[in-house]
């Protein structure tokens, strides 16, 4: 039986222990996957200077390419991951196998497709086209100085790809299920309301700024921003925190706040919906936003075809183009070029005991190895 190639890279991968943000170890180990295959590594770090700790920086990038002819056929990843955690019934970063089962924190998400990319390239002679890695140790953390930088480093080396594919964990059931041709935007915001701080007993002494916070929130609450579209479901508002913070009952306290989270499609932009939330808070409070990334759609195209065909083709399944989930750094590369995202399966991603099917890993081998090479022959 022929080895399993993108196993023992998955395996070399999750050993490295690489909590975001990742650096070292972790690109040292995938720079010596990539340099025998004939691809130029540059790796730099972004967000040194940045003096915002929010921004997670500093942050490690990779950028990896090979070949002088033709398209360029561009494959992104992170090789950062969550914590952890407790609990786990083998080490997280000491990869084990059990059964059918590869165990090891970053195994679906998203050190098993990388290792799966690596293999299927090793199958892919030199002179076949250009391939490229966009590999970030800041996917998902902050995301400020990983992929943008990473566009800006390709944008400086005039090596913008033609058609990008991010290894993102998209199955569900089964490998092949579903495929991501978009992600709806994000954006958060905070809320607060300031009163006068007072006793209970002598209100007009006072000002309570939570019947202001509850108005401002029940009238957010009762907006309906779409029904959704072809391809994108309803976009959403969420109310995920509120805080006061006063500890004793004979207290009108001075300060309420609270946060929103939307998720929105593409009939929305980040800055729009900011403004419409700004126009029911600022009479009444203030409103700070972050828009994480906007919505983006991969229209129906050669890309998006050719995954499902070559899916089909090794599975037996038709993926299902979606655009359900969180957002991903797709949303950056969406920008410069069409993406698709198609991995592994999602079930065991950011949980106890991370697993990835020793056979899944050989088949998504198999998979990239036909998409690229279908591409690049176009």
């Amino acid at each position: 039986m022929p080895e399993n190639r993108a196993l023992i890279h998955a395996t070399a991968l999750i050993a490295c222990e690489s909590i975001t943000p990742a650096t070292g170890n972790v690109f040292d180990t995938l720079e010596a996957m990539l340099r025998p295959l004939g691809f130029a590594v540059e790796r730099f770090i972004a967000g040194a200077d940045d003096p915002d700790p929010a921004h997670g920086g500093p942050v490690e990038n990779l950028f990896a390419i090979r070949g002088q002819n033709g398209r360029q056929f561009a494959f992104a990843g992170h090789v950062d991951v969550v914590p952890p955690g407790t609990g786990w019934h083998s080490e997280p970063f000491a990869p084990e196998i059990r059964g059918d089962l590869l165990y090891g924190r970053g195994a679906v998400d998203m050190k098993g497709s990388i290792a799966a990319f690596v293999a299927a390239v090793e199958n892919i002679a030199e002179d076949a086209g250009i391939i490229s890695f966009i590999i970030t140790g800041d996917e998902e953390g902050p995301a400020i100085h990983g992929t943008r930088a990473l566009i800006e480093h390709m944008q400086a080396r005039d090596s913008i790809p033609d058609l990008c594919l991010v290894g993102e964990p998209t199955s569900v059931n089964r490998l092949g299920d579903m495929m991501k041709v978009g992600r709806r935007g994000s954006v958060n915001m905070w809320i607060t309301v300031t009163g006068a701080q007072g006793h209970v007993a002598y209100p007009h002494l006072a000002d309570n700024p939570i019947p202001k916070l509850v108005a401002i929130l029940s009238e957010i609450e009762a907006i309906t921003l779409d029904e959704g579209t072809e391809f994108f479901q309803p976009s959403n508002i969420e109310v995920t925190d509120i805080h006061v913070g006063n500890p004793a009952t004979n207290v009108i306290p001075a300060k309420a706040e609270a946060r929103l989270s939307i998720r929105f499609n593409d009939l929305h932009s980040g800055e729009q919906l900011v403004e419409r939330i700004r126009a029911i808070v600022e009479p009444i409070g203030t409103l700070k936003a972050m828009i994480s990334g906007e919505a983006f759609l991969t229209p129906p195209g050669e890309l998006s075809e050719t995954v499902a065909a070559v899916v089909a083709e090794v599975t037996g399944v038709t993926p299902e183009a979606s655009t359900t989930g969180g957002t991903s750094d797709a949303r950056f590369l969406s920008k410069i070029c069409p993406v698709v995202e198609f991995g592994l399966c999602n079930a065991t991603m950011h949980k106890l005991d991370e697993a990835v099917s020793v056979d899944d890993l050989e088949t998504l081998t198999e998979i990239y190895r036909r998409v690229v090479l279908r591409v690049l022959s176009t």
